[in-house]
């Protein structure tokens, strides 16, 4: 008999222990892909979710108190990478909580975030074995919870999620990595561009994703897209837009030309 998705995907973000919740992600997704998981559950409501699983570390502090050190040496470098591991393993809880929480949806839209949640621990594996390479492991810096508490303020409705943490959140990720991929190759790091090549391109997809959905959901209820996306921008105090735009990968992500001038314009009148 079928399992539940739901019921597997609350397993998997409850987890706490890194390697569990990689292997978890794993056979979730594998399961999925081989029909042996169900969506007869879609109508009940989710339980409320204060906090994802995770380990004890790393320390998590504000935005502000972050470390911050110089790139140019070994532990500056390790710090970068951390940060960056980190933003993987908060987006593999994000991608299953968009599984878990919202309901009664297309098949398709479970195939997606079910693909991003294995993307998302493919990328933070290979940061963290990059950063065990340096001779430092996740966990031995502190971090920041931004990404979760977007989460927590979009948790009622699918169309504000899919606005604001992929359209939002996720996107800055593709404007930023071009410019940290510079600055880890001016440190002779071959091997974390090469992973960040990587992330970049499946980034793509993954924001690719959020649109596809941000535009379903405005698409059912009648909403025009850009002006709903101006409105919860502000509605919600979102993060600054800070150009310059990585806009040839916004537009493989699925922003049109329309939404792009509405992002600089935003930006500029900020």
């Amino acid at each position: 008999m079928p399992e539940d998705l739901f019921r597997r995907a609350l397993t998997c973000l409850l987890a706490r222990e890194v390697d569990a919740k990689l292997a978890l992600v794993s056979a979730l997704e594998a399961d999925w892909r081989q029909g042996r998981l169900t969506l007869e559950n879609s109508r009940t409501p989710p339980e409320p979710i204060s906090e994802p699983g995770r380990p004890d570390k790393p320390v998590l502090v504000s935005a502000r108190a972050v470390e911050q050190r110089k790139v140019s040496t070994l532990e500056g470098r390790a710090a970068l990478i951390h940060s960056l591991a980190h933003i993987e393993f908060n987006a593999i809880n994000l991608a299953l909580d968009a599984v878990y929480r919202f309901r009664d949806l297309p098949k398709d839209y479970y195939d997606g975030w079910l693909k991003v949640a294995a993307e998302e621990a493919y990328h933070f594996t290979l940061l963290c074995d990059h950063l065990r390479a340096l001779g430092f492991d996740y966990g031995d810096f502190t971090a920041h919870n931004g990404l979760w508490d977007m989460a927590m303020k979009t948790a009622h409705d699918p169309l504000v999620r899919m606005a604001l943490v992929p359209r939002v959140l996720e996107a800055r990720g593709l404007d930023v990595t071009p410019a940290i991929m510079h600055k880890l190759a001016s440190c002779g790091d071959k091997r974390a561009v090469e992973i960040l090549e990587i992330i970049l391109r499946d980034e793509i997809g993954h924001v690719r994703t959020g649109n596809r959905w941000y535009a379903w959901f405005c698409a059912r209820r009648a909403l025009d897209p850009i002006a709903t996306f101006r409105q919860l921008l502000r509605e919600y105090n979102a993060p600054q837009f800070r150009p310059p735009f990585h806009r040839n990968a916004r537009l493989a992500a699925g922003f049109s030309e329309a939404e792009m001038a509405m992002l600089e314009d935003f930006s500029a009148s900020e």
